[in-house]
């Protein structure tokens, strides 16, 4: 598999491919930073280029996943991986907690260490669902949303696509999040909230507006 991204978010994912023994063909990419070792860890290839990485995708892997947070940036990268033959694949620790009934879980998603998610959930291509977070009954996450560690999403709670969950928050039940919405971290969402804003505070109000 390769991962998209070298640093950051794209270390948490190798380890829960190395908590899930699935280190076979695991090479990284990046093409935005300055690297001064062509290896990470001493171990794992780092590729800098599109045309090395279509050659991974014919003779090592088809398989990627998005080791990089940013709703929009993750949409632009699954683009851009999939034209050269990539398949976006899921990554999603054996830690994680996932309910047995109706929970569906679509491509690309990434689910860390200590999710807890329970019944008739169903997560959206590209979602990434960071530490501890805990998702309730009968919600819906769109796609390629952002869950930050440690946030609380509520039973029967619909959060649109490309949203980002900042850090801590907690998402009452019943509540739906639009799309484009970046809830601030420590924020509690205790009503709906308008596509294309940003939400901060105790009870989290709008603090801003975003062009569509």
């Amino acid at each position: 598999m390769l991962i998209v991204g070298a640093k950051g978010f794209a270390k948490e994912v190798l380890e829960v491919l190395h908590i899930n023994d699935q280190l076979q063909h695991i090479s990284f990419y990046d093409d935005v930073n300055v690297l001064t070792a062509k290896t990470l860890y001493n171990k794992f290839e780092i590729i800098t280029d599109l045309e090395t990485a279509s050659e991974y995708f014919k003779n090592k892997s088809k398989l990627f996943t998005i080791g990089i947070g940013n709703p929009i940036l993750r949409k632009q990268l699954f683009d851009k991986f999939t034209a050269i033959g990539g398949i976006y694949s899921s990554v999603i620790s054996t830690n994680a907690k996932i309910g047995h009934y109706n929970t569906i879980i679509e491509t690309g998603s990434n689910i860390m260490c200590g999710v807890v998610i329970t019944n008739d959930v169903h997560i959206e291509t590209g979602v990434l669902i960071n530490l501890n977070c805990t998702i309730g009954h009968d919600t819906k996450i769109g796609k390629f949303v952002e869950i930050s560690p440690g946030s609380n999403i509520s039973g029967n709670c619909k959060i649109g696509d490309y949203s980002t969950i900042g850090t801590n928050v907690t998402v009452l039940p019943n509540i739906t999040i639009g799309t484009n919405v970046i809830v601030a971290a420590g924020a509690v969402v205790t009503k709906d909230v308008p596509d294309n804003c940003m939400v901060a505070g105790v009870p989290a109000i709008i603090k801003k507006y975003f062009n569509q």
